[in-house]
């Protein structure tokens, strides 16, 4: 605000967005952002705000700016299920890192080749995405979660040349596949980690164990790129089956960094933990707001709903704990958080899912701490509506606008309205300029409505409503697209993997959330041939499906049989009719 010269925070926001480009410059010195050749101009909006050009002239590698901090501070405190804590040191880190990056290059991976990582987020995967970026290559996020077909269409979108897998996953005591879902999913050249001290089970010819790929040690050296060139490659669901492979370039991590600096309040010396994975934009967001922060980051490798998981926030002397709404829900009907000592914390993040007011004013009481909201998208890389630490924080609210963006509700007839969808005012450093699969201007710009001033407005697919007192509360998904328990996928997707179900004619898949809280799935199915008696076992039919080919995680809560689905006069399926009949 100073140097602003604004006395508000308010004003701070309005000046931001005023002046993004003196924000921005404000945000590279406060990260520390480095740079090979430094930028001749900040923000270059020749082909319009809709194609922006950032610090043009630049050449840098992002993961540069990630070891500012002393090589022996902690850059990850770590921890799988029953085991020890461990703190592995930004200098540990970096080595790493450079070793990962030495033997891609020893294997002949040039700049731009896509290498994909399905594996938990773990310390060492922590070092082979930054590795991966460092050799000037493309990280290629999936998701471990995710059945074979899932996994095949992500690498075949991304075109991915090789992949960093485990062997097997180990989640509650229990070892699931993991080696063998890249396999199934026609997998390119693998490197296998061990889950545990040494690998489970045999490798095919064209692969390679991770000490094997470990061949050579060489000082850490990164490859110089431009910043508009991809260093991830991340999927997100669009209104379509198949997913939205959208490119972060070496400057979006500006942005994950930037908010948590403003917004959560990160400082050299805290620690973030945020149980994710690299296959989503968090995991990801985790690594660039801890270390160009110069902060480190806390990762349990068990289930986050137990209280082992609450037992390492306490020992890992957690100052940030982020997390999906769903878990808060769960924590307090179990009391497996009961007694724990969690006085580090500073702040605590909310994200993937609309929160329950009631359950969020439960965690603040308990804690002590504000909840900052965080409602943003893969295609942003953060947010664009949070909260911040300097206004009054209300359960379940956002307080602020992210610093550097703008934000419009809009009624249907495409007027400034208190409750509607939520449009964005670009330019943003975050905000993604292209898709592989699609027309970026298509998905984000075409059709959409001019903003109060006549300017320019993207699309995001937001129900917003503001509040009194300058507060808003998001109300789910303007589209066809849903949040389950934090991860984003379509109602197509779904509904293309319920049609293999024997004795299913069509579907419609939605989401409700009766409490204002985390969101529902409820399937409205025709069935020729079925009637209520065979309804529990046709749900156990979907549910085993949506567990083999799309994702475990999703849990169906209400089947309902239905003779027709209601549809367009150009027969789309009105998914809003069948909301609003669910009331």
């Amino acid at each position: 605000m100073g140097r602003a010269n604004v006395d508000s925070y308010q004003a701070l926001h309005s000046w931001s967005v005023r002046r993004r480009e003196e924000y921005w410059a404000l945000a590279l010195a406060r990260l520390d952002v480095r740079f090979d050749q430094p930028f001749h101009t900040l923000l270059d909006l020749s082909r319009g705000v809709a194609a922006p050009r950032w610090l043009v002239g630049a050449r840098m590698n992002i993961v540069e700016s990630c070891f500012s901090a002393p090589p022996e501070q902690p850059a990850i405190r770590f921890q799988a299920e029953g085991g020890e804590l461990f703190v592995m040191t930004y200098g540990e880190l970096k080595a790493l890192t450079g070793r990962v990056a030495a033997n891609l290059r020893r294997l002949g991976y040039q700049p731009g080749d896509a290498l994909a990582i399905l594996m938990p987020m773990t310390a060492e995967a922590v070092a082979i995405y930054l590795g991966i970026v460092a050799a000037g290559c493309v990280v290629v996020g999936i998701a471990d979660s995710f059945g074979p077909l899932e996994i095949a269409t992500r690498l075949r979108i991304s075109g991915a040349m090789a992949v960093f897998t485990q062997d097997v996953l180990i989640r509650g005591g229990k070892t699931f596949p993991l080696y063998a879902k890249a396999i199934e999913a026609g997998a390119p050249p693998a490197i296998v980690l061990p889950a545990q001290i040494r690998l489970s089970l045999p490798l095919r010819e064209e692969d390679c164990a991770w000490p094997e790929f470990l061949q050579i040690d060489a000082p850490f050296a990164t490859t110089s790129r431009e910043p508009a060139d991809a260093m991830n490659i991340l999927f997100s669901s669009g209104t379509t089956g198949e997913p939205k492979a959208i490119p972060w370039t070496h400057t979006t991590p500006i942005k994950c960094a930037a908010d948590a600096h403003f917004h959560q309040n990160i400082h050299p010396g805290d620690t973030l933990v945020w149980p994710t994975n690299l296959g989503w934009m968090m995991g990801p967001w985790l690594i660039f707001a801890s270390l160009m922060n110069r902060a480190t980051m806390g990762l349990y490798y068990g289930p986050p709903t137990g209280r082992e998981f609450g037992l390492f926030v306490q020992k890992s002397q957690a100052t940030m704990l982020g997390l999906v709404p769903s878990l808060v829900k769960a924590w307090r009907s179990s009391g497996c958080m009961n007694a724990l000592d969690w006085s580090a914390l500073k702040v605590i993040s909310s994200t993937g899912e609309c929160s329950r007011a009631d359950d969020m004013r439960w965690l603040m009481e308990r804690t002590g701490c504000p909840v900052i909201e965080y409602c943003g998208g893969t295609e942003i890389g953060g947010a664009y509506i949070t909260g911040t630490v300097t206004l009054p924080c209300v359960a379940g609210a956002f307080n602020t606008p992210t610093l550097g963006l703008d934000v419009t509700i809009l009624d249907e007839e495409g007027r400034p309205a208190e409750s509607g969808e939520l449009f964005l005012t670009p330019p943003s450093i975050g905000l993604s300029t292209t898709l592989l699969n699609k027309d970026h201007h298509e998905v984000y710009f075409a059709g959409a409505p001019r903003g109060p001033h006549g300017e320019t407005l993207r699309r995001h697919g937001d129900e917003m409503e503001a509040l009194p007192g300058g507060l808003w509360r998001a109300k789910g998904r303007a589209d066809d697209t849903m949040n389950l328990g934090g991860i984003k996928v379509s109602s197509a997707e779904i509904e293309q993997v319920l049609h293999r179900v024997p004795g299913v004619f069509e579907t419609a898949a939605i989401a409700i959330s009766p409490d204002g809280g985390p969101s529902q799935l409820v399937i409205y199915a025709v069935c020729p041939g079925h009637n209520a008696s065979g309804q529990e076992a046709m749900l156990a039919m979907m549910q085993s499906t949506i567990k083999r080919d799309l994702n475990p995680l999703f849990k169906i809560h209400e089947l309902i049989f239905t003779e027709a689905l209601p549809r367009t006069a150009s027969n789309k399926i009105m998914r809003r009719e069948l909301r609003a009949r669910h009331g």
